[in-house]
């Protein structure tokens, strides 16, 4: 026994109590080290979306998060080290309620979460739909006297849109931005950009169209 003391506790006894001391201090230093909160706007990511599923909520929420803790680690805090995250893993088309919960928010260890505002987070969600529409380009200007348009050619005449099937079904055209013609007395092409008002639904493979504007005069006839 008398061995084991010596070898093992009195063995390099100062550096063990320096080692000690040290320690002691840390602790001490680090318990009273100055506490402090902050309060983070954070971005909510969706994890395990399922395939061909949408969020339909045009609102995308976003979470503030009140944090405490050592005040030297608030100070270093970035947005990016806070986020909410919600696990969509399973879900159908419909209405769901989500709780946000100190679990689901990602922060550095040393920093407690205080408050989640908001606590809860409401969500819609539909089927994602792919279909074919006309487009439909916007067409204005003062025209030249005696003539008016004639015709509109739109190469190509149709695209895709893709986004959550209930506003899918309800959009009729892409449309563009608005085409002068002042002026133009014979045919004259455009190339402009298709959307779509709807902000959830986007067009496919977005690519600029050429409008063909041809005109015609007032006084032209034409055959049955």
């Amino acid at each position: 026994m008398g061995d084991f003391f010596r070898q093992y506790v009195l063995h390099n006894l100062g550096l063990k109590l320096v080692a000690l001391a040290l320690a002691t201090g840390l602790w001490l230093a680090i318990d009273r080290e100055p506490v402090a909160e902050v309060a983070v706007d954070t971005a909510i990511e969706f994890h395990n979306v399922p395939a061909n599923l949408e969020i339909s909520s045009e609102n995308i929420p976003k979470a503030q998060v009140r944090l405490r803790g050592p005040e030297r680690v608030v100070r270093r805090l970035q947005v990016a080290d806070v986020y909410a995250e919600i696990n969509l893993e399973g879900v159908k088309p419909g209405e769901r309620t989500y709780d946000l919960t100190a679990r689901q928010i990602h922060r550095p260890q040393q920093l407690d979460v205080v408050q989640i505002v908001p606590s809860e987070v409401h969500l819609s969600f539909d089927s994602r739909m792919t279909r074919q529409v006309p487009v439909q380009p916007r067409i204005m200007g003062n025209f030249a006297t005696g003539y008016r348009i004639g015709q509109v050619l739109v190469d190509p005449s149709t695209v895709m849109i893709t986004g959550p099937q209930k506003r899918v079904e309800a959009v009729e055209a892409a449309t563009t931005d608005p085409i002068d013609v002042s002026g133009d007395i014979n045919r004259a092409s455009f190339m402009r950009h298709p959307y779509i008002s709807d902000p959830l639904v986007q067009v496919s493979n977005p690519a600029p169209v050429r409008i063909t504007v041809i005109m015609e005069s007032n006084s032209a006839t034409h055959g049955p």
